[in-house]
C-alpha cells in the first residue's frame, strides 16, 4: 500500500523538544526550514497528507501550521490513538496507508496503530524500539525532512 497520510508530534519533532517561556510567560520555540520545505513542497507534490497531533496547546504551532498549509492540526490530545482510528476511519484509510512520526511515550500506541513510523535520533529508547525507521537528525534538526524523503522512495517502491 502507498502512504498517504503522514501523522506529526511537534515537541521533540518537529522542534527540539526545548520550550523558551518569555519574561511575559509567552512560550517560544524553534522550528526547522527544511523540515518545513518537505512538508509543504514535497508531501503534496507525493501525495501525502501531512496532519499534526500533539499534547500541547500552542498559537505558535498554529502560525507555523498554517505558513505550511497544513490543514490537520488538532493540539491538546493526550490521548492520541482513538483520535487517530476516527480520523483514518472518515478517510477510509488502513493503517498501511499512515506514516507516523514521534519521539515519546504518549506517542507509542498511535504509533503501534501506523504502518510506517519513525522517531528522530534522540528520541527515547521505548519509541526507538518499536519504529520502522530511526533518523539520523534529531528532532527539530531535519528529522521529520529526512523521513519525508524515506516515505517518498517507500512510495516509489510499493
Amino acid at each position: 500500500m502507498t502512504v498517504r497520510l503522514l501523522v506529526m508530534d511537534v515537541d521533540g519533532t518537529l522542534t527540539d523538544g526545548r520550550i523558551i517561556i518569555g519574561p511575559d510567560g509567552e512560550a517560544l520555540k524553534t522550528f526547522n526550514c527544511k523540515d518545513g520545505y518537505g512538508i509543504s513542497h514535497l508531501l503534496p507534490a507525493a501525495g501525502i497528507t501531512p496532519m499534526i497531533i500533539t499534547g500541547r496547546d500552542s498559537r505558535i504551532l498554529e502560525h507555523r501550521a498554517a505558513e505550511l498549509h497544513i490543514d490537520e492540526l488538532y493540539q491538546g490530545v493526550q490521548d492520541k490513538l482513538p483520535l487517530l482510528h476516527r480520523l483514518t476511519a472518515e478517510r477510509g484509510l488502513t493503517p498501511d496507508e499512515v506514516a507516523y512520526i514521534g519521539d515519546d511515550l504518549n506517542d507509542l500506541e498511535a504509533m503501534r496503530f501506523a504502518g510506517v513510523t519513525a522517531c528522530p535520533a534522540d528520541a527515547v529508547q521505548g519509541i526507538m524500539d518499536i519504529v520502522t525507521y530511526v533518523c539520523r537528525r534529531d528532532g527539530g534538526r531535519g528529522a521529520v525532512r529526512e523521513f519525508i524523503e524515506y516515505l517518498i522512495r517507500l512510495n516509489e517502491h510499493r
